[in-house]
């Protein structure tokens, strides 16, 4: 009796074993993300703009990266499959906390969002206002003097007492300062606004700076009523494509021929496109959407460039790469600016 009782207590014992093992296995969060690829949508479902109905047949569809915490077992199934990619937690949020890291992901957008509004309406003939009212705090150093009186979602509205109305303003002016000379700066936090005055730090062998991550805070008002609705989208790289969907709804030019044309990349206040990142996986989920065309930020690649760049290959040359292997019958098309992207459409 005590014998078959040891036994049945051996079975408990491996039994728990396994069901602890399996949910470490399967639930137990590691201190870092999955990359792969995420959704490719048609914009029209994003984009509303007054009186003037998108006459595409086709869509122009904005990409994304799925990220998601990973476990031991998604860990090891990405460590099999070529196209996902384990990201270490820190490069992925900064170190910030997750409500902090969605905040900073909505400023990007809605910063794109009024970048891709104002290049539209410019192209399109229409009458538009940039109010620019300083420069959001997106993440702040931790070797800057002002660490403790900026924060994340901040917006600093004048240097020393100089308002400026681009970032590049403020950059330009700052950098011309030396390292150590005290700034003053003027920022506003829930609607107040306050000064605080620290020394300048070093951020290249040439330039002082705060140390802070920025970008752009500005309100843009239209003659045509344009709004956007990115939905829980986040980040910076829907520009080029929010671009060209207000700008085909703005303009009547059919620009998509019934083509379902996907892409990605920033848009800055002259309608340049920058490089982002996850394009492999965006590339994926194009392909998986039915996409024909793909958009791609070109830069000319060089050796310190590419010593940089996501798997030392420019944007451009990720995505044609991955269309080779996963999306055959995909054309990606180099940009570097709107107006490029919009002469291919028209002439292809």
């Amino acid at each position: 009796m005590k014998r078959q009782d040891n036994r049945i207590l051996r079975w408990i014992a491996v039994i728990l074993g396994i069901v602890l093992f399996l949910g470490w296995f399967l639930l137990w969060p590691l201190n870092s993300y999955i990359e792969g690829p995420g959704n490719a949508t048609n914009l029209r479902s994003f984009v509303r703009v007054k009186g003037h109905p998108d006459p595409g047949k086709g869509s122009f569809m904005i990409t994304s990266v799925a990220l998601q915490q990973a476990r031991p077992a998604t860990y090891l199934m990405a460590k099999a499959v070529p196209y996902l990619s384990i990201e270490n937690a820190e490069d992925v949020t900064g170190g910030q906390n997750g409500p902090t890291f969605d905040r900073v992901q909505h400023f990007y957008m809605q910063s794109s969002i009024n970048e891709a509004i104002a290049v539209a309406c410019q192209a399109a003939h229409q009458k538009v206002m940039k109010k620019y009212l300083g420069i959001y705090v997106l993440q702040v150093q931790p070797n800057s003097k002002f660490k403790h009186a900026i924060r994340v979602g901040d917006t600093i509205t004048k240097v020393n007492g100089h308002h400026y109305n681009t970032a590049q303003g403020y950059q330009r002016y700052i950098g011309k300062q030396k390292v150590g000379s005290p700034l003053r700066v003027t920022y506003e936090r829930a609607g107040r606004q306050r000064n605080t005055t620290h020394r300048l730090v070093k951020l290249t062998s040439t330039r002082s700076g705060i140390g802070i991550i920025l970008t752009n805070n500005m309100k843009v008002k239209t003659k045509v009523p344009i709004k956007v609705d990115p939905g829980q989208l986040g980040g910076p790289s829907g520009g080029l494509m929010f671009t060209l969907q207000i700008y085909e709804q703005l303009s009547g030019h059919d620009l998509q021929r019934g083509r379902k044309i996907a892409g990605t990349g920033t848009i800055d206040a002259d309608g340049n496109v920058g490089e982002i990142g996850g394009i492999d996986k965006k590339v994926i989920a194009a392909h998986r959407a039915g996409a024909t065309i793909f958009l791609a930020p070109y830069v000319k690649p060089s050796k310190l460039l590419l010593k940089y760049e996501e798997g030392h290959q420019t944007n451009y040359q990720l995505a044609r790469r991955t269309a080779k292997r996963y999306a055959p019958g995909m054309k990606v098309v180099p940009v570097t600016s709107f107006r490029q992207a919009v002469h291919y459409l028209q002439k292809h």
